[in-house]
Order: C-alpha cells, then structure tokens, then sequence
C-alpha cells in the first residue's frame, strides 16, 4: 500500500471546511492559521482566533481537530492556539475582504 504524502496544501485545502460561524468564511480565508507543520506522526497547526474572548473557541479547535484527524487519520493532530501576533483584517485574503467589503 502506497501512503500519498501530505504537503501543507492539502491541510490547509482541508482546514477550508471550518467555518466561523460568527463571520460566515473559512479560518483560512479569514487568516487565522498562522502555520502547518506535518512530520512524520504528527499534523501541528498554529491558528488564533479573531479575538481571545470569541465564544465559539472550543468548538472551533474542536472542529479543527476532527477534520483534520478524519482526512489524515495516520496523523496525530495538534493543535496549538495563540494570540501573537494578534489577528487583524489584513491577514485575511483578498476574496474574504472581498466578502466582507473591506
């Protein structure tokens, strides 16, 4: 059996599945994963959120985790969550300042 390699493309393909439920895009889009690291065992992924109150946290890490863990289950997921640098609007792409009229 061949195992494809995963590259960071593919988790962040993946990550464009979770969507704030408050803003209505992707935390892809948005910018709030800030890195993908794929060794061997382990998927490790550094996102914040849009503000370190945002209601929806545990359910955002949460969906991040479940995702990630059904489109690579050889992997082990790892999320780490920060708040620096501090999310801002800049950080999102063109097409979700597009979105949101920025």
């Amino acid at each position: 059996m061949v195992i494809k390699e995963i590259k960071r493309e593919d988790v962040l393909e993946t990550l464009k599945a979770v969507i704030d439920p408050e803003i209505g895009l992707n935390i892809v889009d948005l910018g709030l994963v800030y890195d993908v690291q794929i060794s061997d065992e382990v998927i490790l992924i550094t996102m914040t959120l849009t503000t370190p109150g945002c209601p929806m946290h545990g359910s955002i890490v949460n969906w991040v985790e479940r995702i990630i863990s059904m489109s690579f289950p050889n992997k082990i997921v790892d999320v780490q969550l920060v708040w620096e640098p501090r999310w801002t609007p800049e950080k999102m792409s063109e097409e979700a300042k597009k979105f949101l009229g920025i």
